[in-house]
């Protein structure tokens, strides 16, 4: 494999501590998604991952970050993912990098993959991960118990499907 064509990629900064102790809450959430390379590359059934741009979100500006996947025979897939404006979500799966991860594993294509014009993208594309909706997970299992309506005998048990 030629490693000289290679681009260099720089080794992570160390979090960066405000005087008074506290984490710059961007700078982790840069590092969060920086280490997150080899979980994107194993959602997208990639040889490798790359984090090659990340912008943390703000009162004025979308998260992104842009991800270069390759394969193992040597072919690259470069991808940006848009998301929210302001901090990012409290819910572990809701964070920027579980939804990169949710949408490299579904594999979307055409318009359900929440594709949009991005001049800042290099194929003129990104992923808006807010518009975007993961596939959910089906029923299992149906509610047992059903709400009576007012007036109407209704049973108090709904038979499981079988």
């Amino acid at each position: 494999m030629d490693t000289a064509l290679r681009p260099v990629v720089p080794p992570l900064p160390s979090i960066a501590r405000l005087p008074d102790g506290q984490v710059d809450v961007a700078q982790e959430f840069v590092n969060r998604l920086r280490a997150a390379a080899p979980r994107f590359a194993d959602a997208a059934g990639a040889g490798s991952a790359v984090v090659r741009e990340v912008v943390p979100p703000a009162r004025h500006r979308r998260a992104r970050c842009r991800v270069v996947l390759r394969s193992p025979d040597g072919g690259e897939r470069d991808v940006t993912f848009l998301g929210p404006v302001s901090r990012p979500a409290v819910l572990p799966d809701r964070t920027f990098e579980a939804q990169i991860q949710q949408w490299l594993a579904a594999a979307p294509d055409g318009e359900a993959a929440g594709l949009v014009a991005d001049d800042e993208a290099p194929d003129g594309y990104a992923v808006d991960l807010t518009a975007w909706a993961a596939p959910s997970a089906t029923v299992t299992h149906l509610p047992t118990t059903a709400m009576p309506l007012l007036g109407a005998a209704v049973p108090a048990a709904v038979p499981a499907a079988g």
